[in-house]
């Protein structure tokens, strides 16, 4: 009797061994254990999918990235509550719900200038007949599939890589991470837009401190890029677009000396300045 609960015991101790090993590695790597994390909840779920064609199994995983943020919170011992506030920050000023919901419908209308100016079949007048599938597209996303993502790549990840690095470098590694995230559904190629998107969603989380803000912008970047584009697409097509957005990222980071809407840093009375010029925020 004493050798079955000694071995129950020596099995307990294994069973929960690996268990405080990996939640102590998750605590002590916030950033990349989120990352790997919401691949890991994502990732399978989209490999059934394509082998079953069970299109819910892409929906479900689209939650991975906020569900890989919960259990990273609760895993460090920190409370859901301050991490939800910013999915109900609505009290902000009206421009910002002009930025979130105008400003891929503005590069859209840029993208479809530039492809007329190369000769491109333009159709404008497919505008007005595009209007409900762009609020369709948008409230969908909005409420069930890619904003759902942001109270993860903004709501935790962003500011806790803004703590020990540039709002530019912090972006660039969100962005580099929510890219590949993407990789299974859109290819090889698939992080690129995601990676110059996000300096968008950093300047509008650092103005706002609203994931709901986020969210609407990606609802309407998602409903832009399927319902705004005015011709067939093409190599082209695909490659002005891309051009569109990087020179709009561009000018956001000249615009805002490529602090992305982040306060500078000021010295503190027992932080000289020397320091800060060391380790530039």
């Amino acid at each position: 009797m004493t050798h079955d609960l000694t071995s129950h015991r020596s099995g307990h101790a294994r069973m929960h061994g690996p268990t405080a090993r990996t939640g102590r590695w998750l605590t002590a790597h916030p950033v990349l254990g989120y990352v790997l994390l919401a691949y890991a909840l994502s990732w399978p779920a989209w490999v059934l999918a394509y082998v079953t064609g069970w299109f819910p199994l892409v929906v479900l995983g689209g939650f991975g990235p906020a569900g890989a943020a919960a259990v990273m919170l609760r895993v460090a011992g920190e409370p859901l509550r301050p991490w939800l506030r910013g999915l109900v920050t609505w009290r902000v000023g009206l421009r910002f719900y002009v930025y979130a919901l105008g400003l891929p419908a503005m590069i859209y209308g840029v993208v479809n200038l530039a492809l007329q100016v190369l000769g491109a079949d333009v159709d404008w007048s497919l505008l007005p007949g595009r209007v409900p599938g762009y609020l369709f597209a948008m409230l969908v996303t909005v409420t069930l599939f890619g904003g759902l993502e942001e109270p993860g790549w903004r709501g935790y990840a962003l500011p806790r890589l803004q703590e020990a690095r540039t709002p530019f470098a912090a972006t660039l590694l969100l962005g580099l991470a929510w890219g590949v995230w993407h990789v299974p559904l859109y290819g090889p190629a698939g992080f690129i837009v995601p990676l110059v998107l996000a300096f968008f969603y950093t300047w509008l989380f650092n103005r706002t401190g609203s994931v709901l803000l986020c969210v609407l912008l990606h609802g309407s970047f998602t409903a832009a890029q399927d319902q705004l584009l005015f011709t067939a697409d093409s190599v082209t097509v695909d490659a002005v677009i891309l051009g569109t957005y990087v020179a709009a990222a561009g000018t956001l980071l000249l615009l805002t000396k490529a602090r992305l809407g982040a306060a500078p840093q000021v010295p503190q009375p027992h932080e000289p300045l020397e320091a800060l010029e060391k380790n530039p925020s």
